[in-house]
């Protein structure tokens, strides 16, 4: 039986393995961390559906148990290769072809200093906001209800200044998911999002921006936060300007949140040095459109956010597509 390595067993990882499996392939995944899931385990609700992570993320796990996927957490890869992967401990796997889903990486937030992550009380990152939602209490520092929040989008998206020229396309969507998720529990809050441009281009995410500003009454400001400081009573104050009025803005909130985007791992560049990487660090696939999966090197293929930024969604998609390339590669 043919064999083929999957590194990352995140939801690219997970879907890939079971996929080959269909097709009669024996797949091994490998993972970094302790346990499969990925970034999808950090997750609360999912847009835009608000279908909870962990439904997905426990479907994904149930069926590789069910199938007897053979898993291998806590290893790292140091070089793939069509034949083997080689691990950082000198092991070597020997394997058919291989699979890189290995995902992204999170901006750090604290890179923008001028936004005061992790030095200022009440500066978060949606990454955090989205764990408080997983355990079931969204809080300032003080453990204080807020009564107006401020969720600032790409932050380490389209910014030069960072070498971040990409768009991380999820930031937009996930800002509008957690105003709402935000207004539900918090009514009486006044929650503001500060955009350079809204990019609703998924299914239902039109509706999802509609739906905040008509229903929930979100605030939606077209320009950028230019710094933010702590004030005497524990508060942020954020300067901007409202680039639709040309005006000046100066406020106060409880809550500054970092909508943070999506970069490359600093590892993609030791994976192979055959291997193309686009400018924006991504690994860039043998072409954009019939061979989206398939990398510049035959027996290397990628599934997910390696080559990219996209949602849940997409991830599973090109994950069924880089196995059925892969099977047939093998059959050819």
């Amino acid at each position: 039986m043919k064999k083929v390595i999957v590194i990352g067993g995140g939801a690219a990882g997970m879907q890939t393995a079971l996929r080959l499996k269909e097709q009669g392939i024996e797949p091994l995944i490998v993972e970094k961390e302790a346990d499969l899931g990925g970034k999808l385990r950090g997750w609360h609700a999912l847009f835009p559906s608000f279908t909870p992570a962990e439904e997905v993320l426990a479907e994904l796990r149930r069926r590789i148990q069910e199938q007897k996927i053979e898993v291998r957490t806590r290893t790292e890869v140091a070089r793939v290769e069509p034949r083997r992967v080689m691990l950082t401990t000198g092991e070597e796997l020997a394997c058919d072809a291989a699979v890189v889903a290995s995902g992204f990486t999170l901006f750090d937030a604290a890179l923008k200093e001028e936004y005061g992550y992790g030095l200022y009380d009440n500066v978060f990152t949606s990454v955090d906001i989205e764990r408080m939602l997983n355990e079931g209490r969204v809080a300032r520092a003080d453990g204080s209800t807020p009564r107006r929040i401020a969720l600032l989008h790409c932050v380490g998206s389209r910014d030069e200044k960072v070498c971040q020229q990409h768009c991380s396309r999820v930031c937009c969507i996930t800002g509008v998911k957690q105003a709402m998720e935000l207004k539900q529990l918090f009514p009486e809050a006044d929650i503001f999002n500060f955009y350079m441009d809204i990019r609703m281009f998924g299914p239902g995410y039109e509706e999802m921006y509609r739906e905040a500003q008509q229903k929930y009454n979100v605030h939606f400001v077209r320009g950028r936060i230019s710094e933010a400081a702590p004030t005497i009573d524990g508060r942020v104050q954020i300067k901007a300007e409202d680039t639709l009025t040309g005006r000046p803005l100066r406020m106060s909130v409880d809550m500054l949140i970092l909508l943070v985007g999506m970069r490359a791992n600093d590892d993609n560049a030791t994976l192979n040095g055959e291997l193309r990487r686009a400018p924006s660090g991504f690994m860039a696939p043998r072409d954009h459109f019939l061979h989206r999966v398939e990398s510049n090197v035959a027996g290397i293929f990628y599934a997910g956010t390696v080559t990219a930024p996209k949602n849940i969604g997409e991830t599973l998609d090109e994950a069924t597509a880089a196995a059925d390339a892969v099977a047939e590669y093998l059959k050819n």
